[in-house]
């Protein structure tokens, strides 16, 4: 990627600007080794659009906002699930517990679907806000109670931010769950 001449800059004062750390996070994201290294579910990521920091900065100075108190993510998958390109139609602002939501950890839960784990013959459905949930005979039995109690929690946690969020993003939001 490149900086270009223009509105947006990578430094002002001696100071480098939120915009271009955004965008530099961005980039590393899509094209480090080094990063792809210690983060593989990046490997893959593109930001065609986004190379040069006048065309994301525009797009940044159009989307971003900032609610007080809160560390704000650049996301590129929460409005188009498994989406690798970071664009204007795919990318989104949102808070970093919202962000964290959307995560998922498959190296670390092997075989099983997301939120299921096993113990012994069964199997348990385990969900962040939600305590003891039962054990199932099958995978698929405990993955659809995972799947309600996590949308769920998903819901009331968006629905927590509900004008604290530009409104046409907590609408994509709700839609994306």
């Amino acid at each position: 990627g490149y900086a270009g001449e223009g509105e947006f800059k990578i430094k002002v004062n001696n100071k480098t600007t939120e915009v271009y750390n955004v965008w530099h996070h961005m980039m590393e994201r899509c094209y480090s080794e080094s990063y792809h290294k210690t983060r593989p579910s990046y490997i893959g990521c593109s930001c065609e659009e986004f190379h040069c920091l006048q065309d994301f900065g525009k797009w940044y100075k159009e989307n971003f906002y900032q609610i007080p108190g809160e560390v704000m993510c650049l996301d590129k998958d929460i409005l188009c699930k498994g989406n690798k390109i970071y664009s204007p139609s795919t990318c989104i602002f949102v808070p970093k517990r919202i962000n964290s939501l959307f995560i998922k950890c498959n190296a670390s839960r092997g075989d099983l679907p997301i939120g299921v784990t096993r113990w012994k013959n069964k199997f348990h459905p385990q969900c962040c806000g939600v305590k003891h949930m039962g054990y199932f005979d099958t995978i698929e039995e405990a993955f659809e109670v995972y799947k309600y109690h996590k949308e769920k929690y998903m819901k009331e946690v968006i629905d927590s931010y509900e004008g604290k969020i530009p409104t046409h993003q907590y609408e994509k939001l709700h839609n994306a769950i």
